[in-house]
């Protein structure tokens, strides 16, 4: 089969969350497979460093219609990596800025046109590039695809047969605008309503997908189910309920060529289940690092590496901060977010300079080495669609605690340390007394000398790579493409 993907990121190109380790990783499992895969995001600054030379484009010009005016757009040929062809959707005077979304973590006043016209170029480039049999599209930055085909491009013979599929990573980013979006864009009014495009009088592009998409995808099993839920449906709870049978929770898997302790280059030293020496020359190195060098063998660390944001239940963890830092235990901070939350982990941090260290910034060299330096791993999500971090640690022998929501609750089982089973140590409401809990369950099982070792090798040998999942998606399109045939 033909799929493109599109969406707002890719890794290696344009990265600021799970979504482009996603959209990096599973189009080259399904290569794999023997599909052919092409990959649609916009041309930001920061993809021209994979460019060698002048951009070649395998589309010199398309026009993309607005209101009172047209966007004149180029698509660049990104080559083709490990099986799949990139394509980037170039109109400098709109995706030639510094952040992907809008600085400092806020949006951008003309992110209606900037990704409706990606949406709209994408579907121009295809039918000169190639339609493919099914358009997998992610999140609310490309959710107008579905759109756009159904409706504006519904008689189009050439793009007819083509299915969708609509992958949430995260419903609590809708893409939410006012009701004249539709005339910007250039849908009929007729769209704007309550069984449409329409959400408490804003144009949601995340809504439109919803209902237009052949089938949908999130990407874990509990979310699934919890988005459906008025508690974490964001208020789509009933669009998502009402079309249940099309939805379908696949986890997100990991790219173990970049996250595997056994040949991690930004480490000091490698490790394995078998021969898991090297891990304590990563805990050293990462004290180090963070100035906490002094630190006892005996006194376990625990890593944080997240956007410091109220989703992560990082509320739940200052209400107990001093609680926490009192007991025998080491706290390492990386991440940015909101800032409320980077002055709390700063001032944590300045109270007990001997046992909390932070980093307020995000380095993708030193999240390798938290995960491999800590001893424990710390989520404490309010939701959590998939997460990856759970995963990493996992494969590093770092030990989660993790509140048991979404792929959190999907990814760890609870240690039960009679049967020695079990990957982690889960606390189920939003309490700070269950978290608390679960962190001294967690420092027991540490300073156990026959059930840590096991607890670690347990995690070590779980795989969540992509090559469940991408069957999975296998089954999905072909399934998408057979509605359409």
């Amino acid at each position: 089969m033909h799929i493109a993907f599109a969406a707002s990121e890719c890794a290696p190109f344009a990265k600021s969350g799970g979504l482009a380790d996603v959209v990096g990783a599973l189009p080259q499992e399904l290569a794999k497979l023997g599909h052919e895969i092409s990959v649609y995001i916009p041309f930001y600054p920061r993809v021209r460093r994979f460019i060698e030379g002048a951009p070649h484009y395998a589309v010199r010009s398309l026009t993309i219609p607005f209101r009172y005016y047209n966007r004149f757009v180029g698509v660049i040929d990104g080559g083709k990596r490990d099986g799949v062809r990139y394509y980037f959707i170039d109109c400098p005077e709109i995706f030639d800025r510094p952040d992907l979304y809008g600085p400092h973590g806020g949006e951008y006043s003309d992110n209606a046109e900037r990704f409706g016209l990606f949406c709209r170029a994408v579907i121009e480039a295809a039918k000169i590039l190639g339609v493919p049999q099914v358009f997998h599209v992610h999140d609310w930055q490309a959710a107008l695809i579905p759109v756009y085909l159904r409706t504006v491009y519904a008689t189009d013979p050439v793009l007819r047969s083509a299915a969708t599929v609509l992958t949430i990573h995260n419903a609590a980013y809708q893409g939410k605008f006012p009701p004249n979006t539709i005339e910007q864009l250039l849908f009929p009014w007729d769209l704007f309503t309550l069984d449409k495009v329409e959400h408490f009088n804003r144009f949601n592009f995340l809504k439109g997908g919803l209902v237009f998409s052949d089938l949908l995808t999130t990407v874990s099993r509990k979310y699934a189910e919890e988005i459906q839920t008025p508690e974490f449906g964001e208020q789509l709870d009933g669009v998502l309920h009402r079309r249940a049978a099309d939805l379908h929770g696949i986890l997100n898997g990991v790219d173990y060529s970049r996250w595997n302790p056994a040949a991690d280059t930004n480490l000091v030293a490698c490790y394995t289940p078998r021969n898991p020496i090297g891990k304590r020359a990563c805990r050293a190195d990462l004290l180090r690092l963070f100035g906490l060098d002094q630190l006892p063998e005996n006194t376990p660390v625990i890593g944080i590496v997240s956007r410091l944001v109220a989703q992560k239940g990082f509320d739940i963890v200052a209400q107990i901060s001093e609680q926490i830092a009192e007991r025998n235990l080491a706290v390492i901070v990386l991440g940015t977010g909101n800032s409320y939350f980077e002055n709390f982990f700063r001032g944590w941090a300045f109270r007990h300079p001997d046992n909390v260290a932070a980093r307020i910034r995000y380095d993708e060299g030193i999240a390798h080495k938290v995960e491999a330096g800590a001893d424990l791993f710390l989520m404490p999500s309010r939701y959590e669609p998939c997460g990856l971090n759970q995963i990493y640690s996992l494969k590093y022998g770092t030990v989660p605690i993790v509140r048991a929501t979404g792929g959190l609750d999907d990814t760890i089982e609870e240690w039960n340390a009679q049967k020695a089973t079990g990957t982690g140590f889960k606390f189920a409401g939003c309490e700070p007394k269950d978290l608390l809990a679960a962190i001294d369950r967690a420092l027991a099982a540490f300073h156990s000398p026959k059930e840590w070792p096991r607890l670690m090798r347990n995690g070590m040998e779980r795989d969540y790579g992509w090559v469940n999942s991408a069957r999975e998606y296998q089954a999905i399109y072909k399934e998408a493409a057979r509605r359409r045939g």
